[in-house]
Parts: C-alpha cells; sequence; structure tokens
C-alpha cells in the first residue's frame, strides 16, 4: 500500500507499507544490479556515469507507462537526484506561495498538485527499491537524507505565505463553486497543513523541525537495525538430522540460504519478520525449534543493532511532538486523522474481540498440551509444558486430528505461478473481467521480478504489475504493496504498482511450493495492487488509498477469494500431475478455515495492544532502554492479554510496523482489524448478491476500489454496503464466539 501527504514528497515522506499480519521495513536496493550478497540482475547496469550526465531521474522515464529504467539506475543517481528535486520543488513551492496573484484554486491547489515530479520521481523508486533490494550504499544515502527530506517537507508544510494561500481557500470553499472531488483535495491539504504545524507558533514551529528531523534519524537506524539483526539472528544448522519434518523442497532452500552466505555443506534457517516462523510447524526437535524461536524473539535486543534505546527515545519525542498540538499522546494526535477518531474506539474494538480470541486461544492450547502429554505417556518419556515454540508443530497435529489433513497434504497443490496465474489473477478476471499478459522486454532489478500489462475488459491498458515474490537478505521481511507510479488524470499518469512476498527460494529445478497462509498472503497484497491499478481520479493526492484502517480494507476483502470453492478449485492442483485436489481433501481444506484463529487473532490482538500501550502511555511511564525489552509482557499483563503459550506478533525491539521509518502504522496498527470488519461485511455483502460475479466486482471497483480518497473512507464504505459496519460477519469468519460474561 503506498500513501501520499504532497503531490511532490510523497513516498519518501509519507511512506506506508502493507501486510498480511507482516511487516515492512528494512533496507535497500540497487536497481538494476544486485547488491554485494545476491548475483547479478538480467538486466546488468553499465558502470556508473558522474553525478549529472546521465542520471536517469532528471526526465520521466521513456518506458511504458513512465515505468523506472531500473537497468539505468546506480547507487551514484540517487543523491544527486534527491538534491535536485529538492531544490525544484523549492523553488516550485516559492513561486506558488509568492504568487502576487489571490490564491485561486488552480494557482495554489493545482499548482501544488503538478509540483516536485523529479522528487517523487527518485523517491518513490528509491524508497521502494532501497526495501526490495538494498546494499549498504543505499542504506548510507537513506541514512543521510532521512533528517534532509525531515526538513525539506517542514519547508513545505511550514511556510507561512504557503499555507495562508491554502486556508485562505478553505475559509471560503462553499463559495467556490468546486466539484465534490475538487473540495476534498483542498479539506485535505488544509488538514494536512494544519497537522503539520503550519498553525504552530514560531517557536513551536522549531521545537518541531527539530523533533521531526530527530524521529527520522531514529526510525531509519530502527529499520536498519531490523535488517541487520534478522540477517544476523539466521540460524545455521550443521546436522541435517536436525531438520527432520522439513520437506524436501524446504531443506533445499535452507541448503540454498547457508549457501548464499557461504557456508557450504550447512543449512540456515532465515528469519521472517514475524515471532513465530513457518518452518516450527514442522521441525520435530524441540530443541531446534526452540532454538529459532528464541532467535526470532529476542532480535535487535542487544548488540551492535540494539533498538530498545532508540524505542524509549521515539516514544519521548513522539509524546513532546503530540504536545505541540494540545495531543495527550501520539495515539490521540495519530487517530485524529484516522478513521476510528480516538484512541477510546480502538481500545473499545480491540476490547471487544480480545475475549473471543484468547477463549478460542485456550482452548485449543489445552487440545495441544493433550496431545503432548499423550506422547509422552505413549513413549515413556516426561511431558513438558506447551511453549511459544511448539504452538505450530502441534496445531499440526490437532489439525489431523480434527480435519484428517496437514500442511504437507496441501502444498503440493498449491505451486506458486498456478496459484498467482489461476488463482488471484483468476479471481480478478472474473470479478472485473481484467487480464494479465506478461512482459519480457521491460527491465527489473532482480532477476525473479515478473512485469504484466494490465488489461481492462475492453483491451485497454489500467496499468502495469510487478511481482516480486522471493526472499532475499537484503529484502525486508513480511508483504506489502508499493506503486512506483501512481493514477492522476491531471498529470495524464497510469499506475504502475508491485507486490512483495518473502517466499524462501527452492532450490534450482525445484517447485515453489506454498502454504495456504501464503497463499492467502497473495490474494491479500493484490487486493492492495487493485485498490491502487483501479483509482480512477483526477489528483495525485487523492489517489491514495485512504488512511490507514481503510487503506488495509481491499486487501482483507480480497483475501476471501483464496478460499472461494470456485476460485480454490481453479488453483488448488497438483504440481506433477496437474489433478486437482481430491474432493475429500478440498472439503476438508474448506472446513478448516477457521482453524487456529484463536492464535492468529489473539498474537495480532496483543501486537495492537503493545502499539496502543505505547503511544497512550504518559511521559512519567516511558522506560527506559533497560527496561524496554521487558515492558511487552507488562503492557499485554495491563489489557488482560498476556498468554505465554501465543506470544505477540511482534515484540517491540522489530516491530518495524510503528517504529520504523518505512511504515506509517505508529498507533495504527490496529488498522488491520478495523478494515477487515469493513472487509467481512463486504463479503457478506457479496454473498447476499450472488457472490463471485462481474456485476458485483464491478459495483465494488466503481463504489470503492476506484474512489481512492475522493470522499471520506467512511462515506464510501457505508454507500456501498448500505450501512454502518458490523462485527457479527468477522466474527463468523473467524469462527469466533463471544464469551457469554462479554457480550
Amino acid at each position: 500500500m503506498t500513501c501520499r501527504l504532497i503531490a511532490a514528497t510523497a513516498v519518501v515522506l509519507a511512506a506506508c507499507a502493507s501486510t498480511n499480519g507482516a511487516t515492512p521495513a528494512a533496507p535497500a536496493a540497487t536497481a538494476a544490479k544486485a547488491s554485494t550478497t545476491e548475483k547479478t540482475s538480467a538486466a546488468a547496469a553499465p558502470a556508473a556515469p558522474s553525478a549529472a550526465a546521465g542520471n536517469p531521474f532528471l526526465a520521466p522515464s521513456p518506458l511504458p507507462l513512465q515505468m523506472p529504467p531500473f537497468d539505468r539506475i546506480h547507487d551514484a543517481d540517487y543523491l544527486p537526484a534527491y538534491e535536485a528535486g529538492m531544490a525544484e520543488h523549492l523553488k516550485e513551492v516559492e513561486a506558488i506561495a509568492k504568487n502576487p496573484e489571490p490564491p485561486t484554486f488552480e494557482n495554489t491547489l493545482v499548482a501544488l498538485e503538478k509540483s516536485g515530479r523529479l522528487l517523487d520521481r527518485v523517491g518513490r523508486t528509491f524508497s521502494n527499491l532501497n526495501a526490495t533490494n538494498g546494499n549498504p550504499e543505499m542504506q548510507k544515502v537513506e541514512t543521510q537524507m532521512a533528517p534532509r527530506l525531515s526538513a525539506h517537507r517542514d519547508a513545505v508544510f511550514l511556510n507561512p505565505a504557503l499555507f495562508a494561500r491554502v486556508d485562505a481557500l478553505y475559509q471560503k470553499r462553499a463559495q467556490l463553486g468546486l466539484d465534490p472531488e475538487s473540495v476534498q483535495l483542498l479539506e485535505r491539504y488544509e488538514t494536512n497543513f494544519v497537522r503539520a504545524g503550519a498553525k504552530l507558533s514560531d517557536a513551536d514551529k522549531e521545537k518541531l523541525k527539530k523533533l521531526n528531523q530527530e524521529l527520522s534519524s531514529l526510525t531509519t537506524k530502527f529499520r536498519q537495525n531490523v535488517l541487520k539483526a534478522t540477517k544476523e539472528s539466521a540460524v545455521v544448522v550443521d546436522d541435517v538430522k536436525e531438520l527432520d519434518g522439513l520437506s524436501k523442497q524446504q531443506m533445499g532452500a535452507a541448503a540454498q540460504a547457508a549457501k548464499a552466505r557461504g557456508l557450504e555443506g550447512k543449512w540456515v534457517i532465515a528469519l521472517q519478520n514475524t515471532t513465530i516462523q513457518p518452518p516450527l510447524e514442522q521441525m520435530k526437535n524441540r530443541e531446534l525449534r526452540e532454538r529459532v524461536f528464541k532467535a526470532s524473539a529476542s532480535r535487535a535486543t542487544g548488540g551492535d543493532a540494539d533498538n530498545t534505546g532508540i524505542v524509549a527515545r521515539v516514544v519521548t519525542l513522539r509524546l513532546e511532538k503530540a504536545a505541540l498540538f494540545g495531543a495527550p499522546n501520539w495515539a490521540a494526535y495519530t487517530l485524529a486523522d484516522e478513521t476510528a477518531g480516538t484512541p477510546a474506539a480502538v481500545n473499545d474494538m480491540l476490547g471487544k474481540l480480545a475475549p473471543a480470541a484468547l477463549a478460542k486461544a485456550r482452548k485449543d492450547a489445552s487440545d495441544l498440551q493433550a496431545i503432548i502429554d499423550k506422547e509422552a505417556k505413549a513413549s515413556h518419556t516426561k511431558s513438558f509444558q506447551l511453549a511459544p515454540w511448539d504452538w505450530a508443530f502441534y496445531a499440526q497435529q490437532l489439525r489431523k486430528a480434527r480435519f484428517d489433513f496437514d500442511e504437507k497434504d496441501v502444498k503440493p497443490y498449491f505451486e506458486m505461478n498456478r496459484v498467482l496465474q489461476d488463482g488471484v489473477f483468476y479471481a480478478a478476471n472474473q470479478l472485473y473481467g481484467i487480464s494479465f499478459k506478461e512482459r519480457h522486454d521491460l527491465p527489473v532489478y532482480q532477476e525473479d521480478v515478473r512485469v504484466f500489462d494490465v488489461l481492462d475488459a475492453d483491451g485497454s491498458q489500467i496499468g502495469l504489475f510487478l511481482a516480486d515474490y522471493y526472499k532475499r537478505d537484503n529484502k525486508q521481511g513480511g508483504a506489502w504493496m508499493n506503486t512506483y507510479v501512481s493514477e492522476s488524470a491531471l498529470l495524464d499518469q497510469k499506475p504502475v504498482a508491485a507486490n512483495h512476498l518473502n517466499i524462501p527460494k527452492p532450490a534450482p529445478g525445484e517447485p515453489t511450493l506454498l502454504t495456504f497462509e501464503e497463499v492467502t498472503t497473495m490474494f491479500h497484497e493484490f487486493g492492495h495492487a487493485l485498490h491502487g491499478l483501479f483509482a480512477h481520479v483526477k489528483y495525485p493526492l487523492l489517489s491514495s488509498t485512504g488512511p490507514r484502517d481503510f487503506a488495509e480494507y481491499p486487501s482483507q476483502f480480497n483475501e476471501m477469494w483464496a478460499r472461494d470453492p470456485k476460485v480454490l478449485a481453479n488453483f488448488a492442483k497438483h504440481h506433477v500431475t496437474g489433478e486437482q485436489m481430491p474432493k475429500a481433501l478440498f472439503d476438508k481444506v474448506i472446513a478448516a478455515q477457521t482453524f487456529n484463529s484463536g492464535y492468529s487473532t489473539t498474537e495480532y490482538l496483543e501486537a495492537a495492544m503493545l502499539d496502543q500501550v505505547w503511544h497512550q502511555l504518559p511521559a512519567s511511564q516511558v522506560p527506559t532502554a533497560d527496561k524496554v525489552a521487558a515492558f511487552d509482557d507488562w503492557a499485554l499483563r495491563q489489557d488482560g492479554v498476556l498468554f505465554p503459550a501465543v506470544p505477540p506478533r511482534y515484540h517491540t525491539a522489530y516491530f518495524s510496523h510503528i517504529f520504523s521509518s518505512a511504515s506509517g502504522y505508529s498507533a495504527a496498527y490496529y488498522a488491520y482489524m478495523w478494515s477487515e470488519v469493513l472487509a467481512r461485511d463486504s463479503g457478506q455483502w457479496f454473498k447476499a448478491h450472488g457472490g463471485l460475479t462481474r456485476e458485483n466486482g464491478d459495483t465494488f471497483r466503481k463504489m470503492v476500489l476506484s474512489r481512492g480518497r475522493t470522499e471520506e473512507p467512511r462515506v464510501l464504505f457505508e454507500r456501498f454496503y448500505g450501512g454502518p459496519p458490523t462485527i457479527g460477519p468477522l466474527l463468523e469468519y473467524k469462527g469466533l464466539t463471544m464469551p457469554q460474561a462479554a457480550k
């Protein structure tokens, strides 16, 4: 997902990311060449030119839809392009601010929307590549540019003459005769300027500038530390026997990961961004499971990638910044511009869901403990207490007992390309009539990246879609969507959107077989892509996907098609024989869709509540660096959701959603659940209106997906759904029941 504050400074100043319980946050990439840990891209770069000569950012890309010319981009291009872009943008802003003519919508708002094109090009490309294929040189640029970009943003939003023109138009907006989309643009500009500090006193503006610059540097360092700690915490295995339980493909991926690090003859379990690591489901060796879990959960809490001091300082600075705006805490300041509105609304929603999730998780934990005790009795060994590193492994056995199948039974039917072509693309075709044509003539930044033309039902081009699904050490964790070019009629731009996952790459010649969770993640991220691809708006600012607690709505909604019987039947085919998944197994997969939802919902709620506790703290309770690592348990205990067998999806030290410069979810990680309420309500609407049909898809596209932020998100949803959101469909979808006392 992408966010945008002002036309020229989009990704750099308000970068957002989307995940399906995964997080974006890590460094960087050079375009046509790979990092020092990666082999050369299929489109190898020529020797780097001088700083200005041939800099590909200085003019719009000549490629289709202005897709970045990855084969021409070098590390040396970024800094001069940034500097030229900032200088050009400030010159444009000054011209608007000092225009001797009275402010009009055209000479102020439209002029701002057209400004900063160079900065937008380099900012989007750098921040996107910095997350997908990074290297140390780009990290240096990132570190250097973070405070400078913060200062640049302040130079725009704290320009009193510029704000005076915007505010003058806002005060008489009812008399301007503007169309609804233009009114919305004006209102968003006013809001963005005010929230950026335009109405503060001169003294407070100076304080704000210092706070912003320090925060930008700290959150950038946090992000880089997470990438470093995640790479360095990977677990090295010397004896293949320890990997008992993993599939041939997983062992091959572990061997490949070791080879990439120069560890021939060993195996490496590379870490994903979440606390619980996928291989724990199959690892029979309990000692190895514990090693992997502890390596994951202790990331960035010591050594040269320690984030604890950064967290303490960031929380303090955010409190100081909120106070400048008269807000009691960072959550109150942040949520004022979200759909939720207030911390109380967020606390209420999370608090209502927690009892149902915890009740189901505790019931499942009891069943898992029974399996452990039964095994110990049968083998005449001492039993043990269910631990976090045991849950995923024994959950597979519990699923087997309840539904008579486990992950290894279904993975052969989820080959990645078939899931993409016959699942993700197929569902989009059935709903919206769109089609996809792969291109091999466009340069990419890494050899595994694929590019597709996205065509409408009438054959016209909607945009370009890039698919980057494999894990790399220099790629940030999690899954997300971004746009290299955003849609805008004003600028005559069509979108270039990309999806990124972190699927372990198998050994050469081996198929890429997915878990059902990975399948769901592909659908989730493509929901974000559709939101960007379908945007049909005039102004760049309004092509964004809206506030964070609405931006996750289309992606959460699109997940439902992964479990739709018609769609699932179309892609669930054996990777060798091509035979359809047997009906008996197919029916079991459908029946088991709510399995383990107590765990998954609880780990999410714990993280969302942890975010709120951090950002609703008074200054007197902010812990010192040495107390940060222990803060999580304290916070979860305060909210009544501490359950040791189910750790939060992210512990604080690697919770990139809320402490990284690459994400915009501080005090807003709740957004996934808030958006899922809207998504499941929409799923009920589809079900009531006939399900997977073009008519339904076209209605959703017209009323929601194409609208960007041309109206307030709540209005868009309620007009489509026919009323305010309700929580019932979400509980049904997850198989959760409210405990009697909580109803």
